[in-house]
């Protein structure tokens, strides 16, 4: 229903600003594609009568959605343009005071970066559209070839971090995501590592950082939108390496590795991990999917392992906020090791080559929100294991 079609709308006489309710707190928006999710949380004082509905608008775009509870999608918005964002509860004596806030539409975008192909340690770095299914697209290179690397995001640049070049790299570089093009130097790592993991909300990047030599506790940070060297944040409860790290807006969360082990920071402090609970199934030596598969609130695990040449499916998942064990999810359609690619939006779950007898180029997509099995997404440019993934638009950013 547009808004002012009930008695007491924005342009209708019989508006009584004694009896509207008080204005919803906008929790966040959420950048979609041409599109912006508002969150919101109801008034507790309701005015002079019931609210019926609720609207929300991009200021600067003319658009608004309505509907009966949060959140509310606002479409026909243009990427890369900044709105400003109100949000209004309405019962019959009209709408509220607003809450409001900000946000950017963005192609909801996930990468593939790095890994090693037919030609050995890659530079490629490959992109897709989250919300379809279909094939890789090129996107460019990194600075440097290497497998074995992590990799973060926020809602407009990804980075790339270290893993293995002729050796042990501490090279970050980053791109922006809603474009294409090459790479372009960060900083650095303290010290070159391979086997690196990482996750980021939408300010700061958090990264297990893996091997030097020998398996290391060490973790490190730096911020997303500046350039420059990481620098120590604290230590993990065990040495590891080839982890998987989740985030949400608050809290990293490191899980397995060569271990069946999850531990957990905050993000916005230093100091060391404390332990989350263990994962529902482990092999040793376990190589995960190396990104950032999250809604926000649950984090979705894809291990698999490389003992003596095994293979799983699995799928595993966490609810980030609190801590315990992770549960089982369901099935990838192809059983893989050495490290594939993840990535996600608040919705959509991606995993992407990594290898069996030899490299896959198999991607593969399910919904977070669910369990259940995965489904067919389409395929890397070339079969590629040890890659790692990014996205703009995964739950992090919320």
């Amino acid at each position: 229903m547009p808004i002012g079609d009930k008695k007491g709308g924005f342009n209708f006489p019989g508006y009584d600003p004694l009896e509207v309710a008080d204005a919803p707190a906008l929790d966040s928006v959420t950048p979609g594609d041409n599109s912006l999710v508002v969150a919101f949380t109801a008034p507790s004082n309701t005015g002079g009568g019931a609210i019926t509905s609720y609207a929300a608008a991009a200021v600067e775009g003319g658009t608004a959605a309505t509907g009966t509870s949060s959140p509310l999608t606002i479409t026909g918005l243009s990427n890369g343009t900044s709105y400003n964002v109100r949000v209004w509860a309405i019962n019959d004596y009209g709408p509220s005071f607003y809450g409001s806030g900000s946000g950017t539409p963005a192609l909801q975008r996930g990468l593939f970066l790095g890994g090693n192909d037919s030609g050995g340690n890659t530079n490629r770095i490959q992109y897709i559209s989250i919300p379809s299914t279909g094939n890789a697209t090129d996107f460019g290179d990194l600075t440097v070839s290497r497998r074995e690397l992590g990799a973060v995001s926020s809602s407009t640049r990804a980075c790339a971090i270290a893993g293995s070049a002729a050796s042990e790299s501490d090279v970050i570089d980053y791109v922006t995501v809603a474009s294409t093009g090459n790479a372009t130097d960060f900083g650095d790592l303290t010290d070159g590592y391979l086997q690196t993991s990482a996750a980021s909300n939408g300010t700061r990047a958090v990264v297990a950082a893996g091997n030097n030599g020998s398996n290391t506790n060490v973790i490190e940070y730096f911020t997303i939108a500046s350039t420059g060297n990481a620098s120590d944040f604290g230590d993990l409860t065990n040495t590891q390496r080839s982890s998987q790290c989740l985030a949400s807006s608050t809290r990293w969360v490191r899980c397995g590795g060569f271990t069946n082990i999850m531990d957990y920071v905050t993000i916005a402090s230093t100091g060391n991990a404390v332990d989350f609970g263990d994962l529902a199934v482990y092999t040793s030596p376990y190589y995960l999917s190396s990104g950032n598969i999250t809604s926000g609130t649950r984090g979705i695990i894809a291990p698999v392992t490389n003992n003596s040449g095994f293979q799983t499916n699995i799928i595993q998942y966490i609810t980030i906020a609190s801590t315990g064990n992770a549960t089982d999810f369901g099935d990838l359609v192809l059983a893989r090791t050495n490290s594939p690619g993840a990535c996600s939006s608040t919705t959509r779950g991606i995993v992407g080559g990594g290898g069996q007898s030899g490299r896959i180029n198999a991607i593969d997509y399910f919904t977070i929100a669910s369990t259940g099995n995965a489904t067919d997404f389409g395929d890397l440019l070339e079969a590629n294991q040890y890659l790692s993934g990014a996205s703009n638009c995964h739950g992090g950013l919320s």
